[in-house]
C-alpha cells in the first residue's frame, strides 16, 4: 500500500460527494490512518466513522489560527506524527467584478488562503521535526485560465494566491525534507455542482473537453494520493493539472 502507516490530515473532507471525502477514502484505502478536519454543520466525526475505526473527525475552521493548532496538537497526540496535509477547503461564490463586497472578498480568500496558511504552518513543525511529509494544496483552473464556470474574481485571485504560497513554501522547506505541490481541478462534479448544471449544459461542457466529460473526484483524489505519496518523492513546487485537458498550456 502507498501510504502504509502514514498519517493524513484532510480539511474540508467530510462532504460525502466532495473531493475531501474522496481523498480520505482512497487515501485509507492505501493504509493512511486518516483525520477529516471540517465545521461541526458538516460532521467531520461522522465522515471519519464512515472510513473506519483507526480513522479521526475533527471539528475545526481553518480561517482560526487557534483552530489550526489545536487540530495538529490532536492528531500528533493521537497519532504521534503528521506526514501529509491536504489543503483542501474552501468555499466559491458566483459574482461579478463590480458586485465583489469587502466582506464577500475577505470570505472567500479567508477560506482558501488564509486556511491554507493556517493549516501549513500547524503541521510543519512537526514535519520539519521528522525529516519529512507532503502538503497537497488544492488550487483550480480557475487561477489558470482566469474564472471558472462558479467561482468569482475573488475565487480566481485566491486560488492563484494558494498557487503562490504553496510554491514560497516549497521552496523555503524543501532542504528539510519537506515537499509541497498543488493540485488544479477542472470542472469536477462534486457537492458544489449538483443541481447546478442540467444534463444539456454538462453534455455542452463535456464537448469542450478534449476527454469529452466532466471530472469525478476521484480523479483528484488519486492525484493527491500520488503527492502524498513517495512516487512523487522528487516531486515539489509542481502544479499538477487535473481537468480533462480543459485547460492546456
Amino acid at each position: 500500500m502507498l501510504l502504509k502507516d502514514k498519517v493524513a490530515l484532510i480539511t474540508g473532507g467530510a462532504g460525502m460527494n466532495g473531493l475531501g471525502f474522496a481523498t480520505a477514502r482512497q487515501m485509507a484505502a492505501q493504509g493512511a490512518r486518516v483525520v477529516i478536519m471540517d465545521l461541526a454543520r458538516a460532521e467531520p466525526v461522522a465522515a471519519a466513522a464512515r472510513l473506519g475505526e483507526s480513522h479521526l473527525g475533527l471539528v475545526g475552521d481553518v480561517t482560526d489560527k487557534a483552530a489550526c493548532d489545536a487540530a495538529a496538537a490532536q492528531v500528533l497526540a493521537k497519532f504521534g506524527r503528521i506526514d501529509i496535509l491536504i489543503n483542501n477547503a474552501g468555499i466559491t461564490q458566483p459574482v461579478k467584478t463590480l458586485a465583489i463586497t469587502g466582506a464577500d472578498y475577505d470570505r472567500i480568500l479567508d477560506v482558501s488562503l488564509r486556511g491554507t496558511l493556517y493549516m501549513s504552518q500547524a503541521v510543519l513543525p512537526a514535519m520539519r521535526e521528522q525529516q519529512a511529509g507532503s502538503i497537497v494544496c488544492i488550487s483550480s483552473v480557475s487561477a489558470q485560465r482566469g474564472g471558472g464556470i462558479f467561482g468569482g474574481p475573488h475565487y480566481s485571485a485566491a486560488k492563484a494566491g494558494v498557487l503562490g504560497l504553496a510554491k514560497a513554501m516549497a521552496r523555503e522547506f524543501g532542504p528539510e525534507g519537506v515537499r509541497i505541490n498543488c493540485v488544479t481541478p477542472g470542472l469536477i462534479e462534486t457537492d458544489i455542482t449538483q443541481g447546478k448544471l442540467s444534463p444539456d449544459q454538462k453534455k455542452d461542457i463535456a464537448q469542450t473537453i478534449p476527454l469529452n466529460r466532466l471530472g469525478k473526484a476521484d480523479d483528484v483524489a488519486g492525484v493527491c494520493v500520488f503527492l502524498a505519496s513517495d512516487l512523487s518523492a522528487y516531486c515539489t513546487g509542481i502544479t499538477l493539472d487535473v481537468n480533462g485537458g480543459m485547460l492546456i498550456h
